[in-house]
């Protein structure tokens, strides 16, 4: 029988409150080995570390331009809004709230990055009031501040998934870069999404 995410979670959380019981209950009974390396790995798991760190510049109130392509070549839409990224979770994930707009409609949007101790990969999710779907990204830092980003997207239209490449740059502490591509209608990659950020004042 196959677990799901959730199962084993609970089931790994119930073995290792039952262990910190029984060593309060029983104080002279000593944890076997694995039940030792299993509370180590845990808490190396749990534990926000210099991946996570890195993130921190992009904390704060940011006021961002958007640029938007339909297509290539097309002229870019232009707009703007005001982001708001906090650490939450104990330094574990930065929240995003952007408010704009697009295509002259109130935009707003929920994200979540963070790394994955376990993976040893940076996670992403986005979820805005243009869709019912959330995007799930994965990626890597090429430097300490260069994240690059891969996910899925479902296209409205066919209802089938297109590949998404996403490229934030830090480039001070008061200003970052997002950039997407995705495939444009010869099935090459184009960028049609860039975000300037700028940290309020």
């Amino acid at each position: 029988m196959k677990h799901r995410p959730w199962f084993v979670l609970t089931m790994a959380l119930m073995f290792v409150t039952a262990v910190a019981s029984a060593q309060h209950d029983h104080g002279k009974k000593e944890m076997s080995a694995d039940e030792k390396a299993m509370m180590e790995a845990w808490a190396k798991s749990m534990t926000p570390g210099a991946a996570h760190k890195a993130l921190d510049g992009m904390t704060g109130t940011w006021d961002t331009k958007v640029k938007s392509w339909m297509s290539p070549g097309a002229p870019p839409m232009e707009s703007a809004g005001v982001s708001e990224n906090k650490w939450v979770l104990g330094g574990r994930w930065i929240e995003q709230r952007f408010t704009g707009e697009f295509m002259g409609m109130p935009f707003e949007g929920i994200g979540y990055t963070g790394y994955d101790n376990v993976q040893k990969k940076y996670m992403g999710t986005w979820m805005d009031n243009m869709s019912t779907g959330a995007m799930i990204s994965t990626g890597t830092a090429s430097d300490a501040k260069t994240w690059n980003f891969t996910s899925t997207m479902f296209d409205p239209m066919t209802g089938k998934a297109a590949a998404i490449e996403e490229k934030i740059t830090v480039v001070d502490k008061d200003h970052h870069i997002m950039e997407m591509w995705g495939p444009g209608p010869d099935g090459k990659m184009y960028k049609n999404m860039e975000l300037h950020y700028t940290r309020k004042k």
